[in-house]
């Protein structure tokens, strides 16, 4: 029944900036934007060795909530340090920091400009199941 989540969705206020802050995280613009005559309200990425999606959608369609909740995905990394000190070079801010959670497991999140948590995972588990 499931084969994998299809799509991490991150909402932000400013458009504009997020897709210029993500454009840098990800080395690369997004390869869909709606609508592609006006600002921008929705953006998607592919990254990786099994071309996730990552969108960014305009803050004014996030979904409302009577009590805070959510989910916290994570992405996998190979060297989990770099990455974080990446993304606060970035300009992202520590959440979690970075912590040994059994041997080669590693994770931790930071919040992006925007006030979304994005996590990172560096496991061995993932690794080799995506080795060549």
């Amino acid at each position: 029944m499931f084969r994998g989540l299809a799509n991490l969705n991150l909402v932000a206020d400013d458009m504009t900036a997020a897709i210029d802050w993500y454009t840098r995280v990800f080395d690369s613009p997004p390869y869909f934007v709606r609508p592609v005559d006006a600002p921008a309200q929705y953006a998607e990425w592919c990254f990786g060795d099994d071309d996730d999606e990552f969108a960014l959608m305009d803050a004014r369609f996030r979904p409302s909530l009577d009590a805070p909740g959510g989910a916290l995905v994570s992405m996998h990394v190979d060297d989990i340090h770099s990455s974080v000190k990446r993304l606060l070079d970035l300009g992202a801010t520590t959440f979690d920091p970075v912590t040994q959670r059994g041997d080669g497991w590693w994770s931790a999140s930071v919040s992006d400009p925007f006030d979304n948590l994005v996590g990172l995972i560096q496991s061995p588990h993932w690794a080799a199941q995506h080795e060549a």
